[in-house]
């Protein structure tokens, strides 16, 4: 049969008019939420700044830094100059696009309208750094700074790196800079990389092309949206902002979030690319209260106060939802969600927000969740002083949760957390007697899991381990984390029983928490001696939840390798069976993989031994 081009033709017509008018309610979404979630939030900064306020012009402060064996790269003021001024033009129409007005970042320039740009020259010749000099190039910043009535710690500053190298003849360019950055409403620091290509008027250029050391043959404006974008990034970081995902809404209205992606897509809106980078409300929110936005320094040394209560937990559509009561002074102008699955760090986070009300309430709706993953909802309250309590200070809100492949949350998991929370917190003040109140609780009880790690947590310091030697040969099986080691070493801090370090306590991997286990920060090493009288050893293996790493586990038994996990990644866990009849020591290992040390919490999870009866 001949194809029907009318029928054709109709279902291409359909097809397109619903895709239009599913990225029309996509972008709808995104962009009816901010305007009353903007004028809530303005309301409260706006009249907790204005009693009895504090006005100052705190602005960024920027060094060129270069080797002793070089000189810095061919008008780099008059470049620079033009690149901050597109940043802070960056900033100021986002934030004006989403409803605060054009505040954005404010520099320090002289008479001329250039910069002013403080010039190090490092003590050692360009072949002594690296990406990983960060820390050292800048306390070679310090003393200009000092001289310069700049306190480093109480501001925000920038570093150039004159580390690239740039071949005109072969028009090739490689770095080797530090590109990172780190900070929060009073202070922060940003490394970048300057070069001679690094030019705002080329930031449009499609046609003459450069082959960079990372990432291969690429337009002159490529290679500008990269680097002035990841300057606009960076110091996203050096300003408090952590990463972040565009939600698909988000997306379809208005591009690539800049602290996502967005540091690679700045820009390509001039070349016809793409529709370039956007500030997500989320951080538009954080930034209103950053003193270089805002102009106020009312209360900025003080504290985080926020103290969130009545949290609770129901499903919505795809979904959940998460409401609350929150206090503070200074008040809390917004909350944000974080809604960040397990592996890639925190770059595939997306955000939800929340407005308190007049009592501080809230509910965040969290929708935009990654299928077949295993996630945390990480909670930040935004204070009208800049302050911010949640994961990156001192008190982090963190709530675990589950979404199978079809797109199913699992919300199971922050019912026990949340069950177990003011368990933990008698735990870390060393309340046994509030500990034992809430484990014997009416709603405690009916959960079987909390009561076990009730159990096994209020003993963990006062049972003594077995000897292995001393097992009654009529007990069939055995935790491993019950029976006391012959050798013991960590990368860090000290071996746990059955609890993760403080103040999470909790053996939780992979959207589940487990009832008995072993905590060993990786490189570990683990050591027993058997009897040889043990048919196998089963369990999982993975990283603590939270932590973004990588590793490698093995099980060794009289020096050979019985099994080997490969590079375990965060988020993932890797069940083990072991054969290990007549074997006489057994070792659990933990390598670093292909990364340092950093959060390398290893856990071996409900490791059981076992063998058949005689």
């Amino acid at each position: 049969m001949r194809p029907n081009p009318y029928k054709a033709w109709l279902i291409t017509g359909i097809s397109a008019y619903c895709y239009h008018t599913f990225s029309l309610a996509q972008s709808s979404t995104a962009t009816q939420e901010i305007a009353p979630k903007v004028a809530a939030a303005k309301t409260i900064l706006d009249t907790w700044q204005s009693q009895n306020p504090e006005r100052a012009e705190r602005k960024l402060h920027l060094i060129l830094w270069t080797p002793k064996d070089r000189e810095p790269a061919p008008q780099y003021r008059e470049r620079l100059t033009a690149i901050m001024n597109d940043i802070q033009k960056f900033y100021a129409n986002e934030m004006n696009r989403i409803g605060f007005g054009a505040l954005t970042i404010k520099l320090d320039k002289k008479v001329d309208q250039l910069l002013n740009i403080h010039v190090v020259r490092g003590r050692k010749p360009y072949s002594a750094y690296q990406g990983s000099s960060g820390a050292e190039i800048r306390i070679e910043c310090l003393p200009t700074l000092t001289a310069a009535g700049i306190h480093a710690d109480k501001e925000t500053i920038v570093i150039f790196c004159n580390m690239a190298n740039w071949d005109p003849e072969k028009r090739t360019i490689s770095q080797n800079s530090p590109y990172y950055a780190g900070g929060s409403h009073r202070t922060g620091t940003a490394w970048q990389v300057d070069s001679p290509i690094l030019n705002l008027d080329f930031l449009a250029e499609k046609g003459q092309s450069v082959r960079d050391g990372q990432y291969g043959n690429i337009s002159l404006g490529r290679y500008n949206s990269i680097f002035i974008g990841g300057v606009c990034h960076e110091l996203g970081h050096a300003l408090s902002l952590p990463h972040n995902r565009e939600r698909d809404d988000e997306r379809e209205a208005f591009g690539t979030a800049l602290m996502g992606s967005g540091n690679r897509s700045y820009g390509e809106e001039l070349r016809g690319e793409s529709k370039g980078s956007f500030l997500t409300l989320a951080h538009a929110l954080r930034l209103a209260s950053h003193p270089m936005f805002s102009g106020s320094i009312k209360g900025m040394n003080l504290p985080p106060s926020a103290k969130p209560n009545e949290i609770s937990f129901r499903k919505k559509d795809k979904g959940f939802e998460m409401s609350g009561k929150v206090t503070a002074d200074p008040p809390v102008y917004a909350v944000l969600g974080y809604m960040d699955p397990n592996g890639g760090g925190d770059y595939d986070a997306t955000t939800t927000t929340a407005i308190p009300d007049k009592e501080g309430r809230f509910t965040l709706d969290c929708q935009a969740l990654q299928k077949g993953k295993s996630a945390q909802l990480r909670v930040f309250y935004l204070q009208a002083n800049g302050v911010t309590s949640g994961w990156l200070s001192s008190t982090p809100y963190q709530y675990p949760y589950t979404v199978d492949a079809l797109g199913e949350v699992d919300i199971s998991l922050l019912h026990q957390t949340m069950l177990l929370k003011p368990l933990l917190a008698a735990l870390e003040k060393k309340d046994m007697k509030a500990y034992d109140t809430i484990a014997q609780g009416d709603a405690f009880r009916k959960e079987e899991t909390c009561v076990a790690i009730a159990s096994l947590l209020r003993s963990a310091d006062a049972s003594p381990l077995m000897a292995p030697a001393t097992i009654d040969p009529s007990l069939l099986s055995v935790p491993l984390s019950d029976l006391a080691c012959e050798k013991e070493s960590v990368g860090y801090g000290a071996p746990l029983r059955n609890r993760a370090p403080a103040p999470q306590y909790l053996l939780q991997a992979g959207g589940k928490i487990y009832r008995h286990g072993l905590y060993a920060h990786a490189p570990s090493e683990l050591c027993w001696q058997l009897d040889g009288s043990w048919n196998s050893l089963a369990g999982s293996c993975g990283s603590t939840s939270g932590q973004s790493t990588e590793m490698e586990f093995r099980i060794v038994g009289d020096g050979k390798v019985l099994w080997d996990s490969g590079i375990v990644k965060d988020g993932a866990v890797k069940p083990f069976f072991v054969t290990i009849s007549e074997i006489k020591e057994l070792k659990l290992i933990t390598g670093n993989g292909r990364d340092d040390k950093t959060s390398d919490w290893s856990t071996w999870l409900e490791p059981v031994l076992t063998r058949s009866k005689k």
